[in-house]
């Protein structure tokens, strides 16, 4: 009998062009991993379509060759999601790139999987609007990829997560199958929301080849203030008094945490803000259609804020340069993380009364599961949302550590970042068994042969062969 990689080979030679087929020594080692640092397994064959007709050929002859597939868009994925294991191959979205047109009247755009998110929020930039996601990946990330795990991003406390952008989309079951519903409609309740369904599957039910996406008014207003605080609390006081005052004025509200925002400066080697002797720093921001009044309410509102004792010091934007160096500075994080080794990389979500008593826990936790153990915190405190990084020579003993803390305390263990290879381990903690059952149902009824990539968020019983 043929192997599985000769079968869709055969299948797939004289329906797709040469670009969309890559074997052997064509095969570059980037298809290989996504960002989360663990090396992937070479693939069996990489596979680049098109369109969503191309998706669909590719799905069914993998699906009738049980030829496991890995779907991979930016690759900038830090659970292990898109990381290639023996015997898999790669459907690749790299190609599917087609950006249509903004519907002025319901402010809508439709983007094929492959189109970067910098691309969206640039052409909505064009058109006096706005798309409501943002992430430090916004140049390689891929509206297909954002999908799939639900991206967050530094927006989230305005506009929702990548699922409240969503208006409708079409994906591509396992055995080929096409479902398409890009009608842009604000309201459809005529039976089950099926476009829901593929939104943080992380691609295990269906690939994802198209959607519709929600624009949102372009804000005429902004600014931006750093501010260090003398404790998490205060952090906690000064969101909600900036809700109160400012109410959908606030649309950012980013918190580090000390010892990151210090070894930070002195790695990247510029002049902070504010003076480094705090122990909790926020960049929030506002963004309105008031010009000179939202300003003006915004300064008088941390004025009052270090009045009452939230805040010990501030630097706010004066122009729209010194705008975008304050989230620089914020997005500097991830730069500065990424150049460090030995970082395990945990993004986690808790209830916001839990938030301190949480990292009181995992930090002593951390501490027994390896005493050389250094954490970086920061995160989109507005939305409970923290990641909690830490240099390790035992990574697997504190993320297990730190996974405890966070389920002891009501919270999840990935709120943005997915599942992938590398948390399923951890997924009960913050799952029952009826939800993880409920789930595998699922997944059985949608690719019941398990060719989308299998083993990311749970594993699956084997299929059986007459399937």
């Amino acid at each position: 009998m043929a192997r599985p990689t000769d079968q869709v080979l055969s299948s797939l030679q004289t329906r797709l062009d040469k670009a969309a087929i890559l074997a052997g020594d064509a095969i570059d080692p980037r298809y290989s991993d996504d960002l989360s640092g663990v090396p992937g397994a070479r693939p069996e064959l990489v596979l680049r379509p098109r369109n969503t007709h191309e998706v669909a050929e590719i799905l069914n002859a993998c699906n009738a060759a049980r030829l496991p597939l890995v779907v991979q868009g930016g690759r900038t994925g830090l659970s292990g999601g898109a990381r290639v294991l023996a015997g898999e191959a790669v459907l690749s979205l790299e190609r599917m790139t087609a950006l249509g047109d903004v519907e002025p009247t319901a402010s809508t755009i439709i983007a094929e999987a492959g189109v970067p998110l910098q691309i969206v929020q640039e052409k909505a930039d064009a058109a006096g609007l706005v798309f409501g996601v943002d992430i430090g990946a916004r140049g390689t990330a891929t509206i297909g990829g954002n999908i799939a795990t639900n991206a967050g991003g530094i927006r989230v406390l305005r506009y929702g997560n990548f699922r409240a952008q969503v208006l409708g989309l079409e994906a591509v079951l396992a055995d080929g199958t096409v479902l398409s519903s890009l009608k842009g409609l604000a309201k459809d309740n005529s039976g089950y929301d099926l476009s829901q369904l593929f939104i943080g599957s992380e691609g295990t039910l269906g690939v994802v080849t198209r959607a519709c996406l929600k624009l949102h008014p372009k804000p005429v207003t902004q600014s931006a203030a750093f501010c260090s605080l003398p404790s998490l609390d205060a952090a906690f006081g000064l969101l909600k008094f900036l809700r109160g005052r400012l109410g959908n004025l606030l649309s950012g509200f980013e918190v580090i945490l000390a010892p990151l925002m210090g070894d930070m400066v002195a790695a990247l080697g510029f002049t902070s803000p504010v003076a480094l002797s705090s122990p909790v720093y926020v960049l929030a921001d506002i963004q309105g259609m008031t010009p000179g009044a939202d300003e003006e309410v915004f300064v008088e509102t941390l004025s009052q804020a270090i009045e009452n004792g939230l805040v010990e010091d501030v630097v706010v934007s004066q122009s729209e340069r010194e705008f975008h160096a304050l989230w620089t500075l914020r997005d500097d994080v991830n730069r500065f993380l990424f150049a460090e080794d030995a970082m395990l990389s945990l993004d986690v979500s808790l209830p916001l009364p839990r938030m301190g008593a949480f990292l009181a826990m995992a930090r002593a936790a951390q501490g027994r599961a390896d005493p050389a153990a250094q954490d970086y915190v920061f995160g989109h405190l507005g939305d409970g949302n923290l990641h909690y990084v830490v240099r390790t020579d035992r990574p697997d003993e504190v993320a297990s550590a730190v996974f405890d803390c966070v389920a002891k305390n009501g919270g999840s263990i990935s709120a943005e970042h997915g599942i992938g290879l590398d948390k399923k381990a951890y997924l009960h903690l913050t799952r029952d068994p009826a939800e993880l059952a409920a789930m595998r149902r699922l997944k059985a009824a949608l690719d019941p042969r398990n060719i989308l990539n299998p083993g990311r968020i749970f594993d699956m019983p084997p299929a059986p062969l007459n399937v």
